[in-house]
């Protein structure tokens, strides 16, 4: 069957009655699933999950900082690896690889270079069919790197047959990002002076997905944009760039930054995308420098092609901060390696139970968490609470109407909707290419769907989508005190 997701307009003709909700994503009652145990986990959080369709088995990836205590610079912020049968309960292996302070046995599969400054973040994405299968495993992360006997910071990669025993690239950093202190002036064309200072590069924090329609390998994350007088590293926005081998990269692009119905402080602390059926979607993590040691929250963001991008939800959260003092009541760290289980989508994050940015990283507490929506219910349209606009003759509640784009559906036998109509019902009319009515299919010949479904069968008295005429219909779903979010066919 084809589904079109109702989370944007993409597939609306027009709505009146109607707007657009977000469905917040709802913790697992065994959160964290993954706690720090071990010395070299002071503090967990960014990670990647992948869960293989054949056998359900979960590989984590997830990042552990200790600080000073690692004896080692090269140990201060390393990549980690736990593995589960059901994505609930982890297991950390000994594996063996990495010694920490004298602990052979860990489950440490990445350390920094330990350079100037600590290696960082770990996004990996699995590719089965790549034919190199020392590559099948990819991994992009931060670090300092000698390049061309000068130090420079940059994203680096990373291969695996097996996600756990990494080769790093023999040639890093991949792509060069920018390292500077706020306020400092942007560098001239000509300068040889700062080769650290890129303007609009990539930063500390990638994630990286695969593109089905480009295909090809996408890293987004954060780029440092300029301030109002002109200076760099005011705030970070919205970077992406792309691949084909995941070797080498194009200049990377500006796609989206916080504008002004942002929150002065707000700022975008990394963008991991996922794609699910024809909607690229972001679990951005919204960066407050101005809250409790830079707080982070999750806003949903929605595209059609990964380039442009709608942020229609900005009040109405996907993922918001814990109450009190839990794991993830300071900041959570999103990935793009969303899992589809079964009728459930399934988010794990990292999180501190503090600030990201200026809160002391040796005394919060830390995880990683697990989130769910239903399948596909990122976001739906409702009926709007009260319609009362002159044209209407009087006062309208809970009722609205989504007429869906021209569809043919000669060869379609069944009509679903994934829709929540427990507090009221939907019917569905059919008209013409034109928009007027088909006798046996009015709103009056629906039967009424109601009940919260993932699957609600649509049917008429009498009739069935073999008597519809051929060519180009238009389905409208009037909806009363319902939410619809997809459409199957």
């Amino acid at each position: 069957m084809q589904t079109l997701l109702l989370c944007d307009d993409h597939h609306v003709l027009y709505r009146a009655g109607t707007r657009r909700v977000v469905h917040p994503a709802v913790r697992h009652e065994a959160n964290p699933v993954l706690a720090p145990t071990q010395p070299w986990e002071l503090a967990i959080a960014w990670s990647s999950i992948h869960r293989d369709p054949a056998t359900g088995r979960y590989q984590l990836w997830y990042q552990a900082f200790s600080d000073d205590r690692a004896q080692e610079r090269t140990h201060r912020c390393v990549v980690c690896y736990a593995e589960s049968e059901d994505g609930i309960h982890f297991h950390k292996p000994n594996l063996g690889l990495f010694s920490y302070n004298g602990i052979d046995d860990t489950n440490i599969v990445l350390i920094g270079r330990g350079g100037f400054s600590d290696r960082y973040a770990n996004s990996v994405i699995v590719a089965p069919q790549d034919p190199d299968p020392q590559r099948r495993y990819k991994m992009a992360y931060y670090d300092f790197e000698d390049s061309a006997g000068v130090e420079r910071p940059g994203v680096c990669i990373a291969f695996s047959p097996d996600g756990i025993h990494w080769t790093k690239h023999t040639s890093l950093p991949v792509l060069a990002t920018s390292y500077g202190a706020w306020g400092e002036e942007v560098p001239f064309a000509d300068s040889t002076d700062r080769p650290w200072s890129v303007p609009l590069s990539m930063s500390d924090g990638v994630d990286t997905m695969y593109d089905p329609v480009r295909e090809c390998f996408a890293l987004y994350g954060k780029m440092w944009i300029d301030g109002p007088e002109g200076r760099m590293y005011w705030k970070h926005a919205m970077g992406r760039t792309e691949s084909q081998d995941f070797l080498e990269w194009s200049t990377p692009q500006l796609i989206c930054a916080p504008d002004e119905q942002d929150v002065p402080e707000v700022e975008f602390h990394t963008t991991p995308v996922f794609y699910h059926r024809g909607v690229y979607g972001c679990l951005n993590q919204i960066l407050d420098r101005g809250t409790g040691g830079g707080v982070i929250d999750i806003e949903l963001m929605l595209s059609r092609d990964g380039i442009v991008w709608e942020r229609p939800f900005r009040q109405d959260l996907f993922l918001c901060r814990s109450d009190g003092n839990a794991f993830d009541g300071g900041s959570i760290f999103t990935n793009s390696t969303a899992v589809l289980v079964d009728d459930e989508m399934r988010f794990y994050y990292g999180a501190y139970s503090q600030g990201a940015t200026s809160a002391d990283d040796r005394t919060h507490d830390s995880g990683i968490g697990l989130a769910t929506v239903p399948r596909d219910r990122l976001a739906g349209i409702a009926a709007v609470e009260t319609s009362a606009q002159t044209t209407l003759g009087g006062e309208l509640q809970g009722v609205g109407q989504v007429t869906i784009r021209p569809l043919d559906l000669s060869s379609s036998t069944e009509l679903v909707l994934n829709a929540d109509a427990r507090d009221g019902s939907i019917r569905v009319e059919v008209l013409d290419a034109q928009g007027r009515r088909l006798r046996g299919f009015t709103k009056q010949d629906a039967v009424p769907l109601q009940g919260d479904s993932l699957n609600h069968h649509v049917t008429w008295q009498g009739r069935t989508l073999a008597d519809l005429p051929a060519g180009d219909i238009l389905l409208r779903l009037h909806l009363e005190n319902a939410v619809v979010y997809a459409l199957s066919m």
